[in-house]
This record gives structure tokens, C-alpha cells and sequence, in this order.
């Protein structure tokens, strides 16, 4: 079964740890047959320059673009390479998301979310004190205005926070009360033919599940879901390619017998076998 990991990020991301080329050599190490780096670019953040914790995206996302295509010269025989870039928060500005999509020619674009508006970034919040449930409603309404935007092919770690409540608090949020939220995520994902992301780095954490979870993996296929992905979210290169073929094996259980990658934003079928 080819093996491909297509949300990673190198040091060209403020919180990624390895250059493109380690990143690569070991995807090819580990006998991945295709990887996209997608290094972040917080869209809100863009006019900031290097006077925020991300530093400058100017500067960073056309580094990476340099970066891949010297990569492919060097590894094109071995790896399929693709330029990518998880745009966070892809509604907050429109005008700094559409400065962020001109950065270049990207094969692959992920939408995500990080922190919704007016509060911090999930990774930072203390949710002894926060409405865990008015977070998430919060974030599942941001969720679904990300999932009508057109300029994207797949949908990141949809229950992003929840890695977070788990690993501060003990439990994992029930998300029965945003059922028909996420359905209608999903709707809309699959009328614009948009990809849901399995994402398998909470498989690293002590969640110990994939962002989305096989159930939820399951109801996209259920309600008509065709295009799925799978990335690792990882920030080393010795984490590249984590956990990608229990990714696979979720997308299999839930009734799939195909994941995507995606070339010049067209997605190109890899075959679960």
C-alpha cells in the first residue's frame, strides 16, 4: 500500500524543528511514496511581519516554496514532493488570505482553525475556567463559514481542540449537542468537493485518537464524503509519516477504498489495499 503524508511542517513553520531536505530524507527512509509540506501561515497574522510569535509568513511560506522545489531536484526519483501550506484562519481576513494564497503555485492548500475570533489560540486556553461548550459551538460555526470558502482542498483536524481539553482536563467533549453542526461541515465539504483530513497526530498524544475520529470519519462517508486525506501534523522529520497507516486503516473501516493526494489542487487517487 503506498504510504503518503501530506500535512507536515518543516522549520520554515515558527514551531517546526527540521529543513525540507531532512524532512524528506526521511519520508524516503521510511519508504513514503509521496509528502507535502505545509507549513503554517496564519492568515490574521500576515501583517504582522516578524513582530509576532509566528515571525514573518513573507518571509517563511515563499522560503518553504524555494525550499520544496530545490528538494524535488535532489529527491524527485525517489519522492513525490508537493508545495503546500496550511492557511489558518482563512476567514478572519480576507485580505491577508488572499495575500497568502498569491505567496505561489501550491499543489495543496489545508483550511484550518486555531483560535476563533476574539479568544487565543487552543493550545494556550484554560479550559478550567473556559464554557468548553460555548467554545466549541463557537469553533464548529467557524468550521463550517471555513468550509464554504473556495480556495482550499482539504479540511484539517476538525476536532482540533479537543487534544487540548483532553490533555488539561482528563476527558475528551461530548460532541452529540454539535451533531448537526458537523453534519452540515460535512454537506458542505462534499457539495464543494473538498477533502476531510484524517489527521494522525493525536495519535502521538495522550488522546491517543485521529482528528476526526473513525465515527465521525464513518458519518462523512455516510453522508456521501469522497475525498479524504491523510497527514501526520508532524514538526520533526523523525515524526514524518507517524502513525499514517492507522490513518489509512480508519479511512478503511469507515467504508473507503481510496485516499487522495493532491497535485496543482487536483486530487489524485492512492488506492487502500
Amino acid at each position: 500500500m503506498l504510504l503518503c503524508d501530506i500535512h507536515t511542517h518543516s522549520n520554515n513553520s515558527f514551531d517546526g524543528k527540521n529543513t525540507v531536505d531532512e524532512m524528506c530524507r526521511s519520508a524516503i527512509d521510511k519508504g513514503l511514496y509521496a509528502l507535502a509540506v505545509t507549513d503554517h501561515c496564519e492568515a490574521p497574522f500576515i501583517n504582522c511581519g516578524e513582530d509576532c510569535e509566528f515571525g514573518s509568513f513573507d518571509r517563511q511560506i515563499p522560503k518553504l516554496i524555494s525550499d520544496i522545489e530545490s528538494a524535488k531536484e535532489k529527491y524527485g526519483d525517489k519522492l513525490r514532493l508537493l508545495v503546500g501550506m496550511e492557511l489558518g484562519e482563512p476567514m478572519h481576513d480576507p485580505d491577508q488570505t488572499s495575500k497568502a494564497l498569491a505567496y505561489g503555485d501550491f499543489d495543496f492548500i489545508l483550511a484550518s482553525i486555531h483560535n476563533i475570533r476574539g479568544e487565543e489560540d487552543f493550545y494556550y486556553m484554560d479550559y478550567s475556567k473556559a464554557d468548553v461548550n460555548d467554545i466549541l459551538s463557537r469553533y464548529f460555526d467557524e468550521l463550517l463559514e471555513t468550509a464554504a470558502f473556495p480556495h482550499f482542498d482539504s479540511l484539517a483536524h476538525l476536532t482540533y481542540p479537543l487534544r487540548y481539553v483532553f490533555e488539561r482536563e482528563g476527558y475528551c467533549p461530548d460532541l452529540t449537542p454539535f451533531m448537526s453542526k458537523i453534519d452540515e461541515i460535512f454537506r458542505t465539504l462534499i457539495k464543494n468537493e473538498k477533502a476531510l483530513e484524517i489527521n494522525t497526530q493525536g495519535l502521538f498524544k495522550p488522546i491517543k485518537q485521529t482528528s476526526p475520529d473513525l465515527p465521525l470519519v464513518r458519518r462523512f462517508r455516510e453522508l456521501g464524503g469522497k475525498y479524504i486525506t491523510v497527514g501526520s501534523d508532524s514538526h520533526r522529520a523523525d515524526m514524518v509519516g507517524g502513525f499514517i497507516r492507522q490513518g489509512i486503516e480508519t479511512a478503511r473501516a469507515a467504508g473507503f477504498d481510496c485516499y487522495y493526494i493532491y497535485e496543482k489542487h487536483k486530487p489524485v487517487r492512492i488506492e487502500i489495499e
